[in-house]
């Protein structure tokens, strides 16, 4: 961990201004439906707690877009922090301003404060320098904990890193050391699986892993554009017309390069999506009109276990089939199960896998679930993340 940490800097009696990835789904009753992204913060507050900080907490919640929404008011998850931490952390009237300095000077030591839901301001989006110096306005230290958001230039953790000394949370350590692993020195055999809808939102995930892992599996719909591109009929599959010619590209490529790709050889297809149509089990060459494919087949489970069984490291991002669609979710099962008990170092990353594999009850059995989507792909291309690169580093000192 080449960045300094919260651990490497005094925070006892400080205004810590703590950004967090607090983007959990809500009912319509307004109540926080997943909580696994707060509690993935929880050893950080804690710490900053326990040692007499007066903590400012600041995440985003949906797309607001730079407007109020109401539905997207902080309250919620205030209301779940408290009730996890054993005391109350208030919710502020706004994001910053004279009100809030004020609120946030009231705080006793040990105490908490979440602020209004960041993308009420237009600015944060757009890093506006003004909104950027005006949180920095409220605390002493700036801690980025939002691993989630760290591909997004923003104003509350990027701008804010110009007024004030600004260091890693521990969830933030904790993503970049078992990410590093897997970029920098995997323990090989190394699979990668990738899945889900797009090709588009892999193209550079896929061109990664195919120069540094030994397979690559692919699955879920964005398998189907490569079966198109191999000639295969899709019937009413889900698939990207215009990357047919990149998927082609992409397996032209494979031939020479480390990883071997492999497809399914066979799937399951239903006339509509929906858990109660009707389904079968056919191979990909077989797939008939009027019925797309909507999971792995049990011939492709067995192929991906196999594989699985020898590696010693298994990366892991993207749903294989209509996983929301019970039973379209028994080919992610039944993967995620030889990965759990494969005794692989397993890191996912993707907020549909790892919300699918907590439905699954197997969340346990995986050795790091990343709270980050497009920040996980973006770390594996190799891309800088201005939520990181801003940080301190750790050769030298904080302001």
């Amino acid at each position: 961990m080449s960045k300094l940490t919260v651990k490497d800097v005094s925070v006892e009696g400080k205004k810590v201004f703590l950004r967090v990835d607090l983007n959990v789904p809500l009912s319509t009753e307004g109540e926080v439906l997943d909580d696994f992204k707060i509690r993935a913060v929880l050893p950080t507050i804690h710490f900053l707690l326990e040692r007499d900080a007066r903590l400012i907490l600041a995440s985003h919640l949906g797309r607001p877009k730079g407007k109020v929404v109401e539905t997207l008011r902080m309250a919620p998850v205030a209301r779940r922090i408290s009730q996890l931490l054993g005391q109350e952390v208030v919710v502020a009237p706004g994001v910053a301003g004279a009100e809030v300095e004020r609120r946030i000077e009231k705080l006793p030591p040990g105490g908490a404060l979440l602020l209004e839901n960041l993308r009420f301001e237009p600015g944060e989006t757009q890093n506006d320098p003004a909104l950027a110096e005006a949180l920095s306005r409220l605390a002493d230290l700036f801690v980025n904990d939002a691993f989630g958001t760290a591909h997004r230039a923003h104003a509350s953790n990027c701008g804010i890193s110009a007024y004030l000394p600004a260091v890693a949370g521990l969830l933030m350590e904790r993503e970049l050391l078992y990410l590093a692993k897997s970029r920098e020195n995997p323990t090989r055999p190394m699979t990668a699986i990738l899945g889900g809808k797009k090709v588009a939102d892999k193209i550079g995930v896929i061109r990664y892993f195919m120069e540094q892992a030994d397979h690559l599996l692919l699955g879920g719909a964005m398998a189907n554009t490569f079966l198109r591109a191999q000639g295969h009929p899709l019937g009413n599959s889900l698939f990207e017309e215009d990357k047919l010619g990149v998927a082609r590209d992409i397996l032209q490529e494979s031939v020479d390069k480390k990883a071997k790709i492999i497809l399914p050889v066979d799937v399951v297809v239903a006339e509509e999506l929906r858990s109660s149509a009707p389904f079968k089990v056919t191979g990909v060459e077989n797939i008939p009109q009027g019925w797309g494919a909507v999971d792995l087949g049990p011939g492709t489970v067995s192929l991906f276990r196999e594989i699985i069984a020898a590696s010693k490291t298994v990366i892991w991002n993207g749903p294989l089939g209509a996983y929301e669609f019970p039973p379209f979710n028994k080919g992610t099962e039944d993967v995620a199960e030889a990965v759990a008990y494969s005794g692989a170092q397993s890191i996912i990353g993707g907020g549909d896998i790892v919300a699918a594999l907590r439905d699954l009850g197997l969340a346990e059995k995986f050795t790091h679930l990343s709270t980050g989507g497009g920040a996980v792909l973006k770390y594996w291309e190799g891309d800088v993340l201005p939520g990181l690169d801003v940080l301190q580093e750790k050769s030298g000192a904080a302001r």
